[in-house]
Order: C-alpha cells, then structure tokens, then sequence
C-alpha cells in the first residue's frame, strides 16, 4: 500500500511522482513540475518507498488468509522506456492458474439494504491483464466494471455492487491474459469465462457460503480451475440470441390460463401466492409488461376477495424483488382497495426477499 512520502507511478496513464498527502482513497501526487494530481489510491504502484512511513487513512484491502502476501507491487513499464522490472517471491503450486470472483456482502444480515463488494482472487505465481464485465439480458452488449492488472497471490477488490445495479446483471463475464515478469514461464492460453448470475441469490442468506479464500461467507464463482476456464464461451453470443429470438417468434402459441383450484397451496395456516407471469400463464408471447402487470394484479385481487372474511387469515403473495414496479402496485392495491388489513414482509428465512404477508383484520 503506497503511503506519504513513496514514489509512484500510475498504473493505467502516464505520470507519477511523491506522494504529498492522502484522503480517503485518493492519493495526492507532486509531479515533476510541482503540480499536485490527484488519484486513486490502488492506481499508485509504488517506484522507491519512502523513509519513515506516516500512517495512511486509507481503507486497507483485505487479503484473504488463504493467499500469501505478495511481493512489492511491480514498476509500471511505459512504452518507451527500459526500466527494470523485478518479480517477487513464487508459491509451490502457484504455477497453475486457479481464480475466483467472489461477491461479499458488506452487510450479511441485512441482505435485502447491503452492498456487495467483488473480489478477484488470483491464486497463482502469474500476473494477470484482465477485463470484468457485466450486462443485462436485454443489452446489446457487454459494459466494462474493471480492466486492469491483478499481481499473483492476491485478492484485489473490483468493484462495489449496490442494489441498484443488481437488475442489469443477469450475466457476468471475465477476460484474461496470464504472463510473468522476468523469470521464464509456461505460457497460458487467454480465455474468456462467462456466467450467467441469478440475482436473486444476493437477497437470500443460503446462498452465501464459506469459501477459503474469504473470511465471511460470499457468492463465488470459479473462473480458473487448475489451468482449466470455467464455463468457457467459444460461441458468438450475439449470433446465438438473435437465432433464438426468430425461434420464439415462430413458436409463439396463444397464451392459456392456468385454472386456479379453489384454495391456493397452503403452508400450514398461511396461504401462499406466487405472482410470478410463469405461475399464471403457460405462454407470455404476445403479452406487454402492462398486460403481465394486469395478470398478476387481478390474481393479487381473486385472492384477496376470496379471503376478506376468514379473519386473522394469513396470505403471503410472493412477488419477487425485480424492479419493484408488482410490489409498488400491491401497495397501492393494499392502501386504497384493501385498506385496514396488517401488512408486512414475509418471513426472510422462508421465502427470501420478494414476498409480503397480509394478515386479514
């Protein structure tokens, strides 16, 4: 970690000189000119260290325990110039490429208001240039969170997902390329590892589970595996989804209601109601959002006109979390048409984050 006083260099443009003050995560620089610039903390790879080292106010990034330290971080080396540039210690094993992309919450027991910070682990004596990307499934393309250098044996945060960046997620990408610096190497191939991300999970407890690389428990995904890229795409995504898009469009059936049986599936003494459009309908060719949204409101309403006078009946419509746009119009519903009735989440441990209890009064 650069500190006040050490000589740096950028790590993506051209510059550097000392470090005169740091606040928060910014790094201030004296150039050569005297000018102070200010930047990124992580952006600052450090030339000569200072003296006497001040104490810096900047939040550390943590490593996990399972991961050596590494050594001090290398020169960064612009196009014309001959600089030297020095390779720290290597592991026993680190010569096979092993990765993971780890989401850890900053708050787990409060899922549904936590951010969630995304780590590269990079468990291996090889250097990393690599680009993490992330979109939505309705994008056209791919939108870059992190491109950058990842040093061996270190856990580097990438980025900070809050909830509102959750909805364009549904897909994660990440393109590598390993080499070494000075010392002769296996080469490997570059690679590039997709997944697609059910955001959903961000909201339920169980889905994070404990993982050696990290000292809660996180969502992990394994990019790398002993040399071998998970989930590999050596397809031409684009090509793929608009062949799919003319299937559908050939398939498309008219859409059929499921019959609703008196009585919906029962938990107990409570009365569960899945709002999802695939719980409704067979097909949704041919329907808009407004039509969807329609559905799924008068099903919120069957239901509860079929219950207004069982009270103390308990209901929970699981709605999903999404964008909002069902629950804010089962609130509506709840403050004008059903007024009066006790309304709450759902229980998070049953049914995550996406469900609401109504307690007919």
């Amino acid at each position: 970690m650069a500190k006040i006083g050490d000589i740096v260099r950028f790590l993506n443009s051209t510059g550097g000189g000392r470090i005169v003050r740091i606040e928060g995560n910014i790094a201030h620089v004296e150039d050569s000119d005297g000018f102070e610039v200010p930047i990124l903390l992580k952006e600052c790879v450090v030339v000569d260290q200072a003296s006497s080292r001040p104490q810096s106010t900047a939040p550390a990034v943590a490593k996990s325990p399972a991961i050596k330290p590494s050594a001090p971080a290398p020169k960064a080396v612009a196009a014309d110039e001959d600089d030297d540039v020095e390779s720290g210690p290597e592991t026993d094993t680190g010569n096979t490429l092993n990765l993971v992309l780890g989401y850890e919450p900053t708050d787990l027991k409060h899922l549904s208001t936590s951010d969630f910070d995304a780590y590269i682990v990079n468990d291996s004596n090889y250097y990393l240039y690599f680009t993490y990307m992330t979109r939505s499934d309705s994008d056209d393309g791919w939108n870059t969170r992190y491109a950058g250098i990842v040093e061996p044996n270190i856990q580097l945060r990438i980025d900070t997902v809050t909830q509102a960046m959750l909805p364009a997620m549904d897909r994660i990408a990440f393109q590598y390329i390993a080499f070494k610096q000075e010392r002769q190497y296996a080469a490997k191939n570059p690679a590039l590892v997709e997944y697609n991300l059910d955001t959903t999970r961000f909201f339920k407890l169980h889905a994070f589970h404990d993982n050696p690389y990290f000292d809660i428990p996180v969502i992990a995904f394994d990019l790398v595996r002993n040399d071998r890229p998970m989930r590999q795409k050596n397809v031409d995504g684009r090509e793929l989804e608009k062949a799919m898009r003319q299937k559908r469009n050939a398939d498309r059936r008219p859409v059929i209601k499921r019959q609703f049986k008196h009585g919906d599936k029962r938990n107990g003494d409570i009365i569960e109601v899945d709002l999802h459009i695939n719980e409704l309908v067979d097909n949704t060719a041919g329907l808009t959002a407004a039509d969807m949204l329609n559905l799924q409101v008068d099903e919120f309403r069957r239901v509860m006109d079929q219950n207004l006078k069982n009270k103390g009946q308990k209901i929970v419509f699981i709605h999903g979390k999404g964008e909002g746009v069902l629950r804010n119009a089962l609130t509506k519903e709840l403050t004008h048409r059903y007024k009066g009735h006790l309304v709450q989440d759902a229980s998070f441990q049953e049914y995550g984050y996406g469900a609401t209890q109504v307690t007919i009064v």
